[in-house]
């Protein structure tokens, strides 16, 4: 599931915000592009959505207890150990500040109701309940995104892992189970046009591409026509995806092979990634 994230978040990279028409010219999947307007992201490798993913991903795995307090600290510590482009400007700026999570909860202000807190929410629906599930996701988006379409979409995106792990029913009622588990009928409306920076544009804009998948190709390709914050959208449609055993696991080798593979690349995701099976 790791990987194959960190590929939709590489991959969509190169699209985000970018022209329409570009994005119909360059989507083949044919290999990384540098995205046009964010020149300085380097194709194929990955952003802040799938860096934040992994932080949770290696706290989950280390056992140690879930709280706001390890959660920022796992936050800081991935930042530190390996700097990249991606995160918002402000929120690169912060986390550069900030050496410790007890400092980051300090001076954090966590009113925001982006897709921070969804673009790394997928590892938690692995968690055995429905129950563990929303428990973990609440705890991890209230650090940064403590408002009610913060949390919503972290909840939408981690309930997606959760319904195709565990195979709960037609990866086409994804938006429905996720829509009756969080009480409300918007997760099954299909998301149509561009897809800006709100945590529910991209968590139900991801719903859509899953639901309608039968090929993680076909699923990535569909996430990054939507246009607009599209590695978002890519990074959580494909997490779940990836645990779906409808879906074909047919990504590019063109993908695989040049997503990077330095320390935290591709070997390190994929480690990661059997630990918490």
């Amino acid at each position: 599931m790791l990987v194959e994230l960190a590929i939709g978040d590489a991959y969509g990279a190169g699209f985000e915000y970018a022209d329409p028409d570009y994005v119909t010219r360059h989507n083949t999947l044919a290999g990384y592009v540098r995205n046009p307007v964010h020149p300085r992201l380097e194709p194929g490798r990955y952003t802040d959505d799938a860096q934040m993913t992994l932080a949770l991903a290696e706290l989950l795995v280390s056992g140690e207890p879930w709280t706001r307090e390890a959660v920022a600290e796992a936050f800081v510590t991935a930042f530190h150990r390996d700097p990249r482009e991606g995160y918002a400007r402000g929120f690169h700026a912060f986390l550069g500040a900030v050496r410790t999570g007890e400092e980051f909860l300090a001076r954090i202000r966590p009113g925001s109701d982006k897709s921070g807190a969804a673009m790394r929410a997928s590892p938690l629906g692995l968690l055995p309940t429905p129950a563990d599930v929303l428990h973990h996701t609440d705890v991890q988006a209230r650090v940064t995104h403590d408002t009610p379409g913060g949390v919503a979409a972290a909840r939408a995106a981690a309930l997606a892992v959760h319904h195709c792990h565990h195979g709960l029913g037609p990866v086409a009622s994804v938006g429905a189970w996720v829509a009756d588990r969080l009480g409300s009928p918007v997760w099954a409306e299909p998301w149509r046009g561009p897809v800006g920076s709100k945590g529910v544009a991209c968590a139900r804009a991801a719903l859509t591409a899953l639901a309608a998948g039968r090929t993680l190709s076909g699923v990535l390709r569909a996430c990054v026509a939507f246009t607009g914050d599209v590695d978002t959208v890519a990074t959580i449609a494909l997490a779940a995806a990836s645990r779906s055993a409808e879906i074909v696991p047919d990504l590019p080798r063109a993908l695989v092979d040049g997503l990077e593979n330095g320390a935290y690349g591709r070997d390190h995701l994929a480690a990661v990634d059997a630990q918490l099976r």
